[in-house]
């Protein structure tokens, strides 16, 4: 007997004003006809960081293993996750170059999360006229203006 999994839509952005500087992410999380948003500041970190740590949260929020689309405008998150790591866990977490990646605690947070859902990745051009992306994008941007986190003890 198979169990049916929930079918989760998420949106997910991250900004940063200045880079390094204070940060905002943002969620749009969507099942059936209710859509929740999240919305998050950090005192001092990196877009990729917000990027990275927007995802993960979202993931986080599920209570239950789902279906999830990710709807991301980081190129490097999707890529990171669907392409990179693979290299990178064979390669203890270094790249070709033999540097160490950076935000390795993050992309593991985030690799043993995917192994919890039926993950669909999908990026989407910014500022395209996706409305869920662009209230994202204003989001983690509000939020950035108004920091109450630190990134490194977020979760």
């Amino acid at each position: 007997m198979s169990i049916k999994l929930r079918k989760v839509i998420i949106f997910t952005d991250g900004s940063c004003l200045g880079n390094p500087g204070p940060g905002g992410i943002s969620i749009i999380m969507i099942y059936k006809n209710y859509k929740k948003f999240f919305n998050y500041g950090f005192f001092y970190t990196t877009n990729n960081r917000m990027e990275l740590i927007a995802v993960i949260k979202s993931l986080k929020l599920l209570k239950y293993p789902c279906k999830v689309t990710i709807n991301t405008d980081s190129k490097y998150v999707q890529q990171g996750i669907t392409k990179w790591i693979l290299n990178w866990r064979i390669q203890k977490w270094k790249k070709k170059n033999k540097k160490k990646i950076k935000n390795k605690n993050l992309w593991i947070k985030l690799y043993k999360l995917t192994k919890i859902h039926i993950i669909k990745w999908n990026w989407i051009k910014s500022h395209n006229g996706n409305i869920n992306n662009e209230i994202c994008d204003k989001n983690a941007k509000k939020s950035a203006k108004n920091p109450k986190y630190n990134d490194k003890k977020f979760f």
